[in-house]
């Protein structure tokens, strides 16, 4: 199914779980619609993101996912200006290990792609860097109105039907039924209640610290595609996996 489906259908997973959430798992302080807007707009820099980084990912591998995990550096450059966070030494140096040790991991070293290949997906990995680091800023600027599972819920009503018109007509036709259904329930722990998690952690850590440490994020996919699918790993992946680790465990040790 098309990618945009795809995003639709987790999209879809998590708004329903978390809006059954929501019944216990409210506040009761009335938003206000400043705060209304940020939630839509929290969905809009969603929605954008899932379409950009796997529309990345179908041309290059290496460059999109590296592109993609701009986005710490985005959130630390930005959260002194946005959220008036103070940024330490600490945490400039680990995300230097961090991103170091990425790029170890990703970077293709043979077979490279066409330059305009790099570039398409390096630009499409960027842009979807972007939109994921407004929502750590989005996230926070509705911790007061929203409980976590509310700002899932409300954002998701935005995202899924955003997700959906990208879908062409011939799809929704065409779709297995059986496949859809896989993939709803295949959503729940890593779409809902990762999402919960998320943004539960995101609600009580500085955005740059908690953007730094979804550098695990790529380790922990390189592990899994080789542990379950066999992929090969090599000494790049140990060196660079030490680094990533190295630069999330300083900020963890860092943040009281």
């Amino acid at each position: 199914m098309p990618t945009a489906m795809e995003g639709a259908i987790v999209m879809a997973v998590i708004t329903v779980a978390t809006g059954a959430m929501s019944f216990r798992d409210r506040i009761a302080r009335t938003a206000t619609w400043r705060e209304r807007g940020f939630i839509a707009c929290l969905g809009f820099a969603d929605a954008f993101k899932v379409l950009l980084f796997f529309a990345a990912y179908k041309i290059t591998i290496g460059v999109s996912v590296l592109a993609h995990y701009v986005t710490p550096a985005f959130v630390a450059i930005a959260a002194p200006l946005v959220l008036r966070e103070k940024i330490t030494r600490r945490t400039t140096v680990a995300l230097a290990v961090s991103l170091s040790g990425l790029a170890v991991i990703l970077v293709p070293v043979e077979g490279a792609p066409a330059a305009a290949a790099v570039w398409s997906s390096a630009a499409l990995g960027v842009g979807s860097a972007a939109f994921y680091a407004s929502c750590f800023f989005l996230n926070k600027f509705v911790v007061g109105s929203f409980s976590t599972n509310e700002a899932l819920f409300w954002h998701g009503t935005v995202a899924t039907p955003l997700l959906a018109a990208f879908v062409p007509r011939h799809a929704w036709l065409s779709v297995d039924m059986r496949a859809v259904a896989f993939l709803a329930l295949v959503s729940i722990v890593p779409g809902a209640v990762a999402g919960i998690a998320f943004v539960w952690g995101l609600r009580r850590l500085p955005a740059s610290h908690a953007s730094m440490l979804t550098l695990l994020e790529p380790l922990v996919a390189v592990l899994i595609g080789a542990s379950i699918y066999g992929e090969a790993i090599g000494p790049r992946l140990f060196l660079g996996g030490g680094l990533i680790l190295a630069g999330a465990g300083a900020v963890m040790t860092g943040t009281r």
